[in-house]
């Protein structure tokens, strides 16, 4: 696939946006806590910390993207509504920040999202479409539905203003680690195509320009790692075959690459047998609730995919909205 940006490809964002949505998003967004963990400490032979992003509203990252982008239409054309597709997280932001406008919204989700993801959705008073993620494009639905409704495109990362608003986690993780008198070795994030990581990149770099920044994936579903590997945006062979639902996209996003090409050290993988295992940990030992896709930068470290012996390490737990049966067997399974 070619790496060279398309014409109407916006500019991406820069950390003057990102400082701009920081303060957009202030009165409205949680400043989620970075956590100590001993036994993390201890299982890593590093100080790692926990960016706990499954205690955002929603129950992860995406509303800091969605408020930002939605907060910034024009007050006449956000009446008509706005459309987003999503397996569930960004789904129930664009939900709950159009309800916050009092805007109607329409949200495209593939038939297998979790159950707990869609009813959420629903619940903050948006229309779900479903459909098949083997066999239908989501965008081509979503463009329709805009195109009827005269409604306002959400998408779910490749786009300034939602980079700019995840960028706002890596803001925070800079302000609460200089704070403590630390410096972060390495920042590793759950990537699915590519928008928290790549604006959480602008934010650290900023402050720590030596940080590395990791992007970890399920294996299987490993496009940015073979992006970056490759210098070219790369496709994933599957749509479907983790547990990770909130990770797979099918390539990494046209303007989030060209951040992320530029700013990021690699790719990790790991396997669902691991992210249990994080998942897992994270319940007994920091009594939080993490999904499958919000887990697997913690599962880098915890098995070892990066060193961090001797070293101070930020990984991002980007979400918790996971089925009760799910979570379940998965923390039943690691035990």
């Amino acid at each position: 696939m070619n790496s060279s940006p398309a014409a109407d490809t916006p500019a991406p964002p820069d950390f003057a946006d990102v400082a701009n949505a920081a303060a957009r998003l202030a009165p409205h967004a949680v400043e989620t806590p970075l956590l100590d963990c001993p036994a993390l400490d201890a299982t890593t032979g590093g100080r790692v910390l926990v960016k706990a992003e499954m205690l955002q509203r929603t129950g992860s990252f995406k509303f800091r993207g969605a408020f930002n982008r939605i907060s910034r239409i024009d007050d006449a054309k956000r009446t008509r509504g706005v459309v987003a597709f999503s397996s569930g997280n960004h789904a129930q932001a664009v939900a709950a920040v159009a309800q916050l406008f009092g805007v109607p919204a329409t949200i495209v989700m593939p038939a297998d999202a979790p159950r707990m993801k869609a009813e959420a959705t629903r619940g903050y008073g948006a229309e779900v479409v479903f459909y098949d993620r083997a066999g239908e494009s989501r965008e081509e639905i979503a463009g329709r539905l805009c195109a009827e409704k005269g409604a306002t495109l959400i998408p779910p990362f490749d786009d300034p203003l939602i980079m700019a608003g995840q960028g706002t986690v890596g803001l925070e993780i800079a302000r609460q680690a200089g704070a403590r008198g630390l410096v972060p070795d390495a920042v590793l994030v759950p990537v699915s195509g590519g928008g928290l990581i790549g604006g959480t990149a602008i934010a650290i770099k900023e402050t720590f320009p030596a940080a590395q920044m990791w992007a970890v994936e399920p294996r299987g579903f490993d496009d940015t790692a073979r992006s970056l590997a490759s210098g070219r945006r790369e496709t994933n062979p599957a749509s479907t075959g983790s547990f990770c639902d909130a990770l797979l996209v099918t390539s990494p996003g046209r303007l989030t690459f060209q951040v992320n090409s530029r700013l990021l050290t690699g790719g990790l993988t790991v396997s669902d047998a691991e992210v249990a295992g994080a998942m897992g940990f994270a319940f007994r030992h920091l009594k939080l609730v993490v999904e499958p896709g919000g887990a697997v930068a913690l599962a880098a470290v915890l098995t070892g995919k990066l060193d961090c012996r001797g070293r101070t390490v930020v990984v991002v737990c980007s979400g918790g909205n996971v089925d009760p049966a799910v979570f379940c067997q998965a923390i039943c399974a690691a035990s």
